[in-house]
């Protein structure tokens, strides 16, 4: 298969939003215009993740404690440091705010469908999967921007009072969303690709008005390509780091296969899905383009190693009969 096909169309999507910013970047009023419904659509988006997750989901992410705790420690506490490490190494050769996107794609949740996709891909503990990744998300929503405020200090819009004030801009419409499930999450499970189609149009909507605004202000005119292959390369190593040190803790930690595969795949991801928004909320409009662009394209790395990788597990795992052998020796 080749590379070009195992390219989502998504991520196409996402491609061709910011080309369309930078030959249309929308300015003046028709930008005012675009920001308020852009704050709506990420309202509107994190709603919809409240009104996703069940409350058994959060339930039941209390009983694997020993696996989800090594998770969140690798989201919100391994990935920061390497991040910190590798913003500072590259912020040596890179636009200071591309070296700040490397670090705040560290700080994000997990993603959540594809670590659970992947995760069954490659035969590994699904349900922890879904717990974790659950949990992951939920926490991010209000652990992201205090890790934003502490390492990042004025690249983003956060300092004293201001960090609950954007806390609850993303808490309260997901704290909504959750409430509503006695009224929503029948809609919601029988529109799934409405749904979706929201939160990636959502999504498309941010990316593009944060691209013109960084437009507006030159970003092309002082930002050469070979930086932005240098991000691409810094990408490439954080996932490498990650990944290498994820399957060695678990491995270390006396974790089974299964769960092993878990924690991997759902401690060495970060959320597309959550960060753009963000991003969108945290920093001015002018930077938010240029530090989601590291987000985007380690997003598409990390779909083509994590697919690749599943399918290796997957050929590795053991049949149902030779695990059955395995659980009568023991």
């Amino acid at each position: 298969m080749s590379l070009f096909r195992r390219i989502d169309r998504y991520s196409l999507l996402l491609i061709a939003t910011v080309i369309l910013a930078s030959l249309l970047p929308c300015r003046g009023a028709v930008a005012r215009g675009f920001g308020i419904v852009t704050a709506a659509a990420i309202a509107l988006l994190f709603f919809l993740h409240g009104a996703k997750l069940s409350r058994q989901a959060i339930v039941e992410g209390m009983t694997n404690w020993r696996l989800h705790i090594l998770v969140l420690a690798i989201t919100f506490g391994l990935f920061p440091l390497l991040g910190v490490a590798t913003g500072a190494a590259a912020g040596a050769l890179i636009d200071p705010p591309l070296a700040s996107g490397l670090l705040f794609l560290s700080l994000l949740p997990s993603t959540v469908q594809s670590s659970i996709a992947f995760t069954s891909i490659a035969r590994g503990n699904v349900p922890a999967a879904v717990c974790s990744a659950s949990a992951s998300n939920l926490i991010g929503i209000v652990l992201t921007p205090l890790l934003v405020a502490l390492l990042m200090g004025t690249a983003g819009r956060v300092s004293g009072a201001e960090v609950w004030t954007i806390v609850l801009q993303l808490l309260l419409p997901f704290v909504a969303g959750h409430l509503s499930r006695p009224l929503t999450a029948g809609f919601v499970g029988r529109h799934k690709a409405l749904v979706s189609t929201v939160d990636r149009g959502s999504i498309l909507l941010v990316v593009y008005t944060a691209f013109s605004a960084a437009v507006v202000e030159g970003i092309w005119t002082r930002l050469p390509a070979w930086e932005l292959v240098v991000v691409a390369l810094f990408c490439a190593l954080l996932l490498a780091a990650v990944m290498v040190t994820t399957a060695l803790i678990a491995r270390r930690l006396g974790f089974d296969r299964a769960d092993a595969i878990a924690i991997q795949f759902c401690g060495s991801k970060k959320s597309l899905a959550s960060g753009v928004p963000m991003a969108g909320v945290l920093f001015p409009p002018a930077l938010a383009g240029p530090v989601i662009l590291p987000l985007m394209i380690f997003h598409q790395l990390q779909l083509l190693v994590c697919a690749n990788l599943a399918q290796r597990y997957a050929r590795q795992a053991p049949t149902d009969a030779e695990a059955e052998e395995a659980v009568v020796a023991s």
